[in-house]
């Protein structure tokens, strides 16, 4: 529900204005130049020629011309992906998660464990360690299953490392967002490989822009807003997630009770408690 909250929809604009730019200043100098390198990379090869040609004789030879741009397509989007999500984690997220604790937890002290500083480098770091292994991963791609798996499974790595840290970096201490990512990590990754897979689903509409080229225009920026709205959505979860996760870590640390310091060990005579001088001690027995 909070995905239609009109404070949403008009930050999920910011992303696609830069988004969208990036797309077309891209599109505008390299387009040309990176369909016609793939294409010339596939006539090089002995094998995928002898494939054209049986293509060809089989009536769908027209495959070759729409294959190029398929693959410059699907080699960008997950980069466009990886930058959608930097973008929504700098100036969507911390908007979105300030809006839940307003509105949900408005008592929840600020500990400020994270820096916007420290969350830039987090962002930059996880964003380098999810890109080398997109590359590394490549290859296994072209095995059929894989490359419905791997994809998403490190772009939801890579949701987890990020979102996860914005959501609790405001509020939580450096101590409590240890003892959160120890204890929930495993949810939060599951949450983040779901936003994973929800991620790749916009691929479709950013294919279809390829297939019908008079659409292009039109469905690449949809493609990118849904991108965005897919990462608000998934921002939200964490957010949610994590706000309420350290409410509940603070209020089991508030109910717990008092540390009793244990009786001193006696050691003579000198440390044993004398008797009440109101109370007459009884005479030893005989």
């Amino acid at each position: 529900m909070y995905c239609v909250h009109p404070r949403v929809i008009a930050l999920s604009f910011l992303p696609l204005l830069v988004l969208v730019g990036l797309s077309l200043g891209l599109g505008y100098f390299y387009w040309d130049t990176a369909v016609e390198w793939v294409r010339a990379l596939l006539e090089s090869s002995a094998l995928l020629n002898s494939f054209w040609d049986w293509l060809q004789s089989a009536g769908v030879g027209k495959l070759k011309t729409v294959l190029a741009p398929l693959i410059v397509i699907f080699t960008v989007t997950p980069v466009l992906v990886l930058v959608s999500l930097l973008v929504v984690a700098l100036f969507m997220s911390p908007a979105l998660v300030s809006m839940v604790a307003e509105r949900r937890f408005p008592g929840l002290e600020r500990r400020r464990g994270g820096s916007a500083l420290s969350s830039v480098f987090w962002a930059l770091g996880s964003t380098l360690l999810a890109m080398l292994a997109l590359v590394v991963s490549i290859p296994l791609w072209l095995v059929p299953p894989l490359i419905l798996i791997l994809p998403p499974l490190i772009w939801g790595w890579l949701t987890y490392r990020i979102l996860a840290f914005d959501a609790i970096a405001g509020h939580a201490s450096k101590e409590e967002r240890q003892i959160l990512f120890s204890r929930h990590r495993h949810y939060l990754l599951i949450m983040g490989v779901m936003c994973g897979y929800l991620g790749a689903a916009p691929s479709l509409v950013w294919a279809s822009g390829a297939l019908f080229a008079a659409a292009f225009v039109i469905l690449v920026p949809i493609a990118i807003w849904i991108y965005t709205l897919v990462f608000a959505f998934s921002s939200l979860w964490f957010a949610h997630y994590g706000l309420a996760a350290l409410h509940r870590l603070r209020a089991e640390s508030a109910n717990m009770p008092p540390v009793v310091d244990e009786a001193p060990v006696t050691l003579g005579w000198r440390d044993e408690p004398q008797p009440s001088p109101s109370v007459e001690a009884a005479p030893p027995h005989p």
